[in-house]
């Protein structure tokens, strides 16, 4: 049975972060708001956790295209190799924001990853996300959630999402309505500057 918290974009309470933080330490998968839609999510460093991500997606772990949910951009060198200093600007004028960056991941990324040479970075610009990842310490691995409604891609609905998901996660957060456009998605591992990969809530002009 998976466990329903509220908690307030305006004021995340401490507490019910705290609660949100010891699920995950003690692997435990959690489905969260973001800036876009929701995200299913797991500690970054705890391999049973992945595993059960990798199997609710129907994907192998080392194959999978999950993001890093991080704070902000402070602990990127902990898992992308260095970054020229175009990269970085652009990173800094869009994050916190909708997007997703493909940049190329560096040697301390957790063992399951080791052989992927690039990675997904997400700073989503929401309260309640920022707040989770900064008391966990480290960042949350995440994938979107899908509905099989063919109108609908994304549910935004966190009680709905409680109820479809109740026997495959051990939390869900309802940080009210969520977006049912995803992140816009850009590649920077390219020599030939950055590439659109998927257009989504985004602004693709930055480009």
């Amino acid at each position: 049975m998976a466990i329903g918290i509220k908690i307030y974009p305006e004021n995340p309470n401490p507490r019910e972060i705290q609660k949100v933080v010891d699920c995950l330490k003690a692997g435990g998968l959690v489905i969260y708001p973001t800036d876009t839609v929701y995200g299913l999510g797991c500690d970054i460093t705890n391999n049973r956790a992945l595993e059960r991500i990798a199997r609710i997606k129907g994907v192998k772990l080392a194959k999978a295209n999950f993001s890093f949910i991080c704070k902000d951009l402070s602990n990127l060198s902990d898992y992308v190799k260095q970054i020229d200093n175009s990269t970085f600007k652009l990173l800094k004028r869009t994050l916190p924001g909708p997007y997703t960056f493909i940049l190329p991941g560096n040697n301390n990324l957790p063992t399951v990853f080791k052989k992927k040479k690039t990675i997904g970075i997400r700073v989503p610009d929401n309260t309640i996300c920022q707040a989770i990842v900064e008391a966990l310490g480290t960042p949350i691995v995440s994938t979107s959630i899908h509905d099989e409604d063919e109108i609908i891609e994304y549910t935004t609905d966190p009680e709905l999402i409680l109820e479809k998901w109740n026997g495959l996660v051990d939390m869900v957060i309802d940080g009210g309505y969520g977006d049912n456009v995803p992140s816009t998605v850009i590649d920077l591992t390219q020599n030939d500057g950055p590439v659109l990969i998927r257009e989504g809530k985004g602004n693709i002009d930055i480009i």
